[in-house]
C-alpha cells in the first residue's frame, strides 16, 4: 500500500480522496489554486501546495506544476480523481516516467478507450453491440451522407475524442448534416486538438445507462452492476440512480457481462464506467468508455455496499481486489439515487450563479449522503464546473428513496447562490420520473 498519495484535483472530490486516504492511513498531499486558497478541506490533507492562479489551464491543468508538487511532497502516487487531469494518458505516462504511480490506467488502455471510433471497433470485435453507424472516421461530407442515407436519418454525428456532450451534433437531413458536420468539427478542434469525426445512427428517446467496472493487476475484473443516467440537460448528468428502473434481469446481466468483457479486452486495470444507450425495445448499445472514477460513484457504492476510491487506492499499489469483490459476492441491494447540486440558476437557463454561501443546512437522517467541499460562508468560484455537492439516498425500494429524496432536497439550504434544487424537486416529483417514463431529451421537452 502507498504510504503518501497527491490528490491532482480539487473540491467534493479531492475531499472524497482524502477521507478514503484517512481510512487506510495513507498520508495526502493536496495542491490548489488561487482561487482555492483557504479552502476548508485542505486542511484535511497533510500538506497542500498552491500549483497557480485560478485558471484551470494555468493550475489544475499544468502537468509540469502537479508533478513538482508531488516530487516535493515526496509522494509515491497521483489519485486524479475525474476531470481535469484524469483521462489525459500523457499525464498518466508523465507520472510513471517519474516513478510516480498514476492511480487509473495504463495510457495505452486510456488512449485506445478514449478514442471513440477506436472504442467502437474494439467493442464490435468482442460481441459488444454498438450503435450502426461508420466503421471508421468520416473522411468528407459525401462519405457522411452516403452513410446517413444507409441507415437512415436522423443521425449523430460525434467527435472521436469528444466528452462531455462537446463535438456532438444531430442531422436529420442532408443540408443539416453538412452543418453539423463543421460544427462538430470546429468544435471538437477548439475543445480537445482533434477535429476526427464519425457517424453513428441516432437512437430517438434513449435512456442512458452505465456499468460500473474495475480491474484489478492480477486478472481479476468485475462489474458492480449498473447506473441510469438519463435524467440530463445536453448531456450533463443532473439524476442517477441504481438500479436502472425498467430494465430486465436478462438485458441488466447481459449489458454488464458485455462491459467486463470490454474492459478485459482493453487490458485496462483500475475502475472504469461502459456508457449504453437502450432503445425503446429495450436492445442496448455500446456508446463510450470513462477511463476514470465518475461522479456518480456513491450511487454504486451505495447499492453494492464497496468503496470503489478505496477499491482504486489499492488496485494501483498493486493489491488484488479484496474477496468481497469476487462478482458472485457483489449484490444490488436497494435503490440509491443522487441528485447533483450546481450553482446554477434553473430559471435563466442555468446560468452559473457563482458567489459567497451566506447559509447552509445539510440534511441528514437514515439512508442519506451529502457529498460536499462547500458551507456556509465558502465562495463559489466562476473557473471552476458549477456542482458544488451531490446529494445521494439509499433506501430498501425505489419508491421509498424517492420519497426519502423529496425529503432531503425540502431540508438542503443554500442561501446567498442559485442552485438546481427546485428544478431537481420538481423532476423528482413528476409522474414520469416516478414512473419511469422518460428518456435523455426529457428535461428539454418538459421545462426548457
Amino acid at each position: 500500500m502507498f504510504k503518501r498519495i497527491l490528490i491532482a484535483n480539487r473540491g467534493e472530490i479531492a475531499l472524497r480522496i482524502i477521507r478514503a486516504c484517512r481510512e487506510l492511513d495513507v498520508e495526502t498531499v493536496a495542491v490548489f489554486s488561487e482561487a482555492d486558497r483557504g479552502a476548508a478541506y485542505l486542511d484535511l490533507a497533510d500538506e497542500a501546495y498552491c500549483i497557480g492562479p485560478a485558471r484551470a489551464n494555468d493550475s489544475y491543468l499544468k502537468i509540469d506544476r502537479v508533478i513538482s508538487a508531488a516530487e516535493v511532497g515526496n509522494v509515491q502516487a497521483i489519485h486524479p480523481g475525474y476531470g481535469f487531469l484524469s483521462e489525459n494518458a500523457h499525464f498518466a505516462d508523465v507520472c510513471r516516467s517519474c516513478h510516480i504511480e498514476f492511480i487509473g490506467p495504463s495510457s495505452e488502455s486510456m488512449a485506445l478507450l478514449g478514442d471513440k471510433n477506436a472504442a467502437r471497433r474494439l467493442a464490435h470485435e468482442n460481441g459488444v453491440p454498438t450503435v450502426p453507424g461508420s466503421e471508421g472516421l468520416i473522411e468528407s461530407e459525401a462519405e457522411a451522407i452516403k452513410l446517413a442515407h444507409e441507415i437512415g436519418f436522423p443521425v449523430l454525428v460525434k467527435a472521436a475524442a469528444g466528452g462531455g456532450g462537446r463535438g456532438m451534433r444531430v442531422a436529420v437531413n442532408d443540408l443539416a448534416l453538412r452543418s453539423a458536420i463543421q460544427q462538430a468539427q470546429n468544435e471538437a478542434q477548439a475543445a480537445f486538438g482533434n477535429p476526427d469525426i464519425y457517424l453513428e445512427k441516432y437512437i430517438e428517446h434513449p435512456r442512458h445507462v452505465e456499468v460500473q467496472v474495475i480491474a484489478d493487476t492480477h486478472g481479476n475484473a468485475v462489474h458492480l452492476w449498473e447506473r441510469d443516467c438519463t435524467m440530463q440537460r445536453r448531456h450533463q448528468k443532473l439524476i442517477e440512480e441504481s438500479p436502472a428502473p425498467n430494465l430486465d434481469q436478462e438485458t441488466r446481466n447481459a449489458m454488464c457481462n458485455a462491459a467486463v468483457r470490454l474492459i478485459r479486452s482493453a487490458n485496462y486495470h483500475n475502475a472504469a464506467t461502459v456508457e449504453f444507450v437502450v432503445d425503446r425495445q429495450g436492445n442496448y448499445y455500446f456508446i463510450e468508455v470513462n477511463a476514470r472514477i465518475q461522479v456518480e460513484h456513491p450511487v454504486t457504492e451505495f447499492v453494492t455496499g464497496l468503496d470503489l476510491i478505496k477499491a482504486q487506492i489499492r488496485v494501483a499499489s498493486g493489491e488484488p481486489l479484496p474477496a468481497e469483490f469476487a462478482q458472485e459476492r457483489i449484490e444490488q441491494r436497494g435503490t440509491a439515487v443522487e441528485c447533483r447540486i450546481n450553482a446554477e440558476d434553473p430559471a435563466k437557463s442555468f446560468r452559473p450563479s457563482p458567489g459567497a454561501i451566506r447559509r447552509m443546512i445539510v440534511p441528514g437522517g437514515f439512508g442519506v449522503r451529502f457529498d460536499s467541499h462547500v458551507h456556509a460562508g465558502y465562495v463559489v468560484s466562476p473557473h471552476y464546473d458549477s456542482m458544488i455537492g451531490k446529494l445521494i439516498v439509499h433506501q430498501r425500494t425505489r419508491e421509498e428513496a424517492i420519497a426519502c429524496m423529496k425529503r432531503a432536497l425540502d431540508e438542503l439550504t443554500i442561501e446567498g447562490i442559485q442552485t438546481t434544487k427546485p428544478i431537481l424537486r420538481e423532476i423528482i416529483d413528476h409522474a414520469a420520473f416516478v414512473e419511469s417514463r422518460v428518456d435523455t431529451t426529457f428535461i428539454e421537452r418538459t421545462w426548457l
